[in-house]
């Protein structure tokens, strides 16, 4: 098979996996992976975070976030609130159930995640953290 020797092959199949596994430890708490990366994000955030940013954030497009963004307040996860330092600007916040389900939601995602990295020791992990973190956050 000459396309393993293809990194984005390889690359896009393993994201494919790792997302699917994710997927599913995520289903009990009605989330997938995108939702869940806006979700931690702005749990992750003091004020909250403007849509705008969070495309910017996750790579996604803007349109995108919206509906994410969307689905998360139709399920009572975040709020959309007005911005102190602009009016038009709103931020997404999360309520109190939304960090519940973060949380609950984040184990059952970090316990897939490891069972799906189990064929790597933690020296292997710590490498492809690092190699991936240089190809993610370095601007082509």
């Amino acid at each position: 098979m000459p396309f393993v020797d293809n990194i984005g092959f390889l690359m896009s199949r393993a994201s494919g996996q790792l997302v699917r596994a994710t997927n599913a430890a995520l289903a009990e708490h009605g989330l997938r992976v995108r939702q869940y990366s806006v979700l931690s994000v702005v749990c992750e955030s003091a004020t909250g975070e403007s849509q705008r940013d969070l495309a910017e954030v996750l790579a996604l497009d803007p349109s995108q976030v919206v509906a994410l963004v969307d689905d998360l307040v139709r399920a009572g996860l975040v709020e959309r609130r007005p911005s102190p330092a602009d009016r038009r600007t709103k931020l997404v916040v999360p309520t109190a159930s939304g960090r519940t389900v973060r949380q609950q939601a984040a184990t059952g995602a970090e316990a897939r995640l490891a069972a799906a990295l189990e064929p790597l020791d933690a020296d292997e992990r710590a490498l492809l953290r690092t190699m991936l973190t240089k190809l993610v956050f370095v601007p082509v």
